[in-house]
C-alpha cells in the first residue's frame, strides 16, 4: 500500500514553484518556514498523541506565515504585495485564532470528527500503520502551503506594475464577498447551536439562513475565497511571459487552475463535506431529510424531498 500517495502533487508542485527564476527565494523560504512550523507545531504533537487534530493549528497558521514571507521578500509592486499578503494573513488568522481558542478549551485532547474519518478511509484503503498515515497526512498540508495555495500569492507579489487591472479588482471583490459569506455562516451555525441548547434540543440540524442554500456554505465560500485569489492572480501571470522559461509559465499557470481543483477536492471529499456528513447523518435524526432537500455544496433553492 502507498502509503506516500498524498504527497506526490504537493511535491510536484514544489519542484514546479522552485524551478522558477522569479519564485526560487520566496519558494525556497517559505518551504523551510512550513516544515519547521509543522515540524513543532503538527508532525512531534501528533506522535506524541496519535491525534491529527493539530493539523487545524498549523495549516492556517502556515497561511500566516506564507503571507508574511510573501510580503517581506517580495519583488512586485508595494501596494499589490500588500493586498495579497494581508488576504492570507486574514484567511490564516480567522481560523488560526479559533484553532488556539479551541486548544485552550481542551477540545484538541479528542480527535476532531473529520480526522476520525480519516482513519476510517485508511482501513478501507488497507492502510494499517496508522502512526505513518497520520504524519504523511500532516506533511501534505503543510506542502499544500508550500506549493499549491502559494502559487497565487507568490505570483500576484511578483507583478510590479502599479496599476491594478480589472480582472484583480473582479478577484478581490470575489475574495470580499467569499470572505464575509464564510464568517456569516460560521456565525448563523454558531448561534443556532447555542440556541438550540438553550431550548434543551439537541442534535438538531442547522438549516437557517446561508444553510438553507448548501449544506457547507462555509466550506464553499472558502473555496471561493481561493478562487477570488486565482482570478486576481491571472493578469500577473501573464506579466509573467517572457521572463520565465515558456514551460514554467505554462505550468504556473496550470497550477493555478489546479490549485482551485484542489481546495475543491480537500474541501468536499478529504476534511470537509464528506467527513462531516458521514457523521452527522449518524446523529442528527433530521440530517437525511436536510440532505434530500438541500444542495451539498453549491448554494441553489431548496428541493422537494
Amino acid at each position: 500500500m502507498n502509503y506516500f500517495r498524498p504527497v506526490y502533487p504537493f511535491l510536484l508542485g514544489l519542484c514546479f514553484i522552485l524551478w522558477s527564476t522569479t519564485f526560487f527565494k520566496l519558494a525556497l523560504l517559505n518551504s523551510l518556514g512550513q516544515i519547521a512550523l509543522f515540524t513543532v507545531v503538527v508532525c512531534i504533537p501528533i506522535w506524541r498523541t496519535g491525534r491529527m487534530s493539530y493539523v487545524d493549528i498549523g495549516w492556517p497558521w502556515g497561511l500566516v506565515l506564507l503571507g508574511i514571507i510573501s510580503f517581506f521578500f517580495r519583488e512586485g509592486y508595494c501596494l499589490r504585495s500588500l493586498f495579497v499578503s494581508s488576504v492570507v494573513i486574514l484567511i490564516g488568522l480567522r481560523m488560526g485564532l479559533g484553532a488556539l481558542k479551541m486548544w485552550r478549551l481542551g477540545f484538541l485532547k479528542k480527535e476532531f470528527p473529520r480526522y476520525q474519518y480519516q482513519r476510517i478511509v485508511w482501513k478501507e484503503e488497507g492502510k494499517n500503520n496508522t502512526a505513518l498515515a497520520l504524519q504523511i497526512d500532516a506533511i501534505a498540508q503543510g506542502l499544500a502551503n508550500a506549493s499549491f495555495l502559494a502559487f497565487p500569492v507568490f505570483i500576484i507579489a511578483s507583478n510590479g506594475d502599479q496599476e491594478f487591472s480589472v480582472l484583480e479588482i473582479v478577484g478581490l471583490v470575489i475574495w470580499i464577498l467569499a470572505f464575509s459569506m464564510e464568517s456569516i455562516a460560521d456565525f448563523q451555525k454558531v448561534r443556532f447551536l447555542k440556541e438550540m441548547k438553550r431550548a434543551g434540543k439537541h442534535r438538531q440540524v442547522c438549516n437557517v439562513g446561508l444553510w438553507k442554500y448548501c449544506r457547507h456554505p462555509n466550506y464553499f465560500a472558502e473555496w471561493m475565497v481561493w478562487n477570488g485569489l486565482i482570478i486576481a492572480a491571472v493578469p500577473s501571470w501573464l506579466a509573467l511571459q517572457g521572463t520565465e522559461n515558456t514551460a514554467i509559465w505554462w505550468l504556473l499557470g496550470f497550477s493555478l487552475l489546479f490549485t482551485s481543483r484542489v481546495m475543491y477536492s480537500t474541501l468536499v471529499y478529504v476534511t470537509g463535506a464528506v467527513p462531516s456528513e458521514y457523521f452527522s447523518a449518524q446523529k442528527r435524526p433530521g440530517y437525511k431529510d436536510y440532505q434530500q432537500t438541500t444542495n451539498r455544496f453549491f448554494p441553489g433553492p431548496r428541493r422537494n424531498g
